[in-house]
């Protein structure tokens, strides 16, 4: 299957000339750097849209990982948090979140030649709310995984064939998705669930999110990781603490990629 996939994504990257792909460092944008490269060497570029909702840590890794593929990386800055449509935080934050990458993009691929903007989005990511892909699509932007039919085992497969060295990387998101809807997206509050998180990983866990809910911080840990969170419980909720909230509390139901978007569901099935 994944000889399948792959020979799909190669003949079309074959034919898009001159690409900039939109890269974040996770698996999905990773696999179709590769793959342009491959094909189009230094015709594809990436291009990492920096703001205060990325963490310093996924940038690094996509620089790291931009330099093991050997593709140009260029970073660009990006203003959603300048936004009053985004920082209100309503169940469209994604899309003038990602408005404001793809303009920064558009605006980079107009001025430098670029025949054509990508991005990782796979066949599965069809199935939940996700407003930055109506962005995507009004912005003429590609996804070459899900043109092809790739979803997220075949995405990961694949990039394990190719010696990707994030292949099993965690799914991610941007900072602000730990935010919930109607609750102000600030810089502020972005820093602060970043340090937590990073606490968190100093601490040896994996896999996680910190949700803001004001002062206090609701840690979402794998089911297998909340043992050791109760007996980590004083040293967790300090090292949390240092990011300026005043409660620590455990998420019984674990970890969710998500989640917030469990509010809305919630909401039409109360109508």
């Amino acid at each position: 299957m994944s000889d399948k996939h792959q020979r799909r994504l190669l003949s079309l990257l074959k034919g898009l000339d001159r690409v900039l792909v939109a890269f974040s460092g996770g698996i999905d944008s990773t696999l179709v750097l590769k793959l342009a490269h491959d094909v189009l060497g230094d015709n594809a570029v990436a291009a990492t849209a920096v703001s205060a909702s990325l963490a310093q840590d996924d940038l690094a890794d996509a620089k790291r990982i931009a330099a093991e593929i050997g593709c140009a990386h260029v970073l660009l800055e990006s203003r959603e948090t300048d936004d009053p449509r985004y920082r209100v935080n309503d169940p469209n934050r994604c899309y003038f979140c990602k408005t404001n990458v793809y303009d920064a993009l558009i605006a980079h691929a107009g001025s430098e030649g670029f025949t054509w903007i990508l991005d990782g989005t796979n066949a599965d990511d069809l199935g939940d709310h996700r407003p930055g892909l109506r962005a995507a699509r009004e912005h003429g932007v590609r996804s070459p995984l899900q043109e092809c039919g790739l979803g997220k085992e075949a995405t990961r497969a694949l990039a394990r064939e190719l010696g990707l060295s994030n292949w099993n990387k965690p799914a991610n998101a941007c900072l602000s998705s730990r935010i919930p809807y109607g609750s102000e997206v600030t810089p502020q509050k972005l820093a602060q669930i970043e340090r937590a998180e990073a606490a968190l990983r100093q601490l040896g866990f994996s896999e996680f999110r910190v949700r803001h809910h004001g002062q206090v911080a609701r840690l979402e840990l794998r089911p297998e990781d909340l043992l050791r969170a109760l007996e980590l419980r004083e040293a967790l909720d300090a090292a949390v603490k240092t990011a300026d909230f005043l409660y620590v509390t455990l998420d019984l139901a674990g970890f969710r990629s998500g989640s917030m978007n469990d509010a809305l569901k919630s909401t039409a099935t109360a109508r």
